[in-house]
């Protein structure tokens, strides 16, 4: 899986840590997903996302692997 999270969170000028705390998790666990080595539960995709005014469709990319 793919996300897009590194450039939405430019878009709203968002550290790693910022859209961390504001959606209750480790920066590390930012950090892994925008390397795509984590795959979030559904909850932790849509709170990023409804931080970064998104939806999960435009933030995460699912390919057949």
């Amino acid at each position: 899986m793919k996300t897009r999270i590194k450039e939405f969170r430019a878009k709203y000028d968002l550290t790693q840590e910022e859209l961390a705390k504001k959606v209750g998790v480790r920066r590390e666990t930012i950090v892994f997903l925008e390397k795509g080595k984590y795959n979030p539960s559904l909850k932790l995709a849509h709170n990023i996302a409804t931080v970064l005014k998104t939806t999960i469709d435009e933030l995460f990319i699912f390919d057949d692997e």
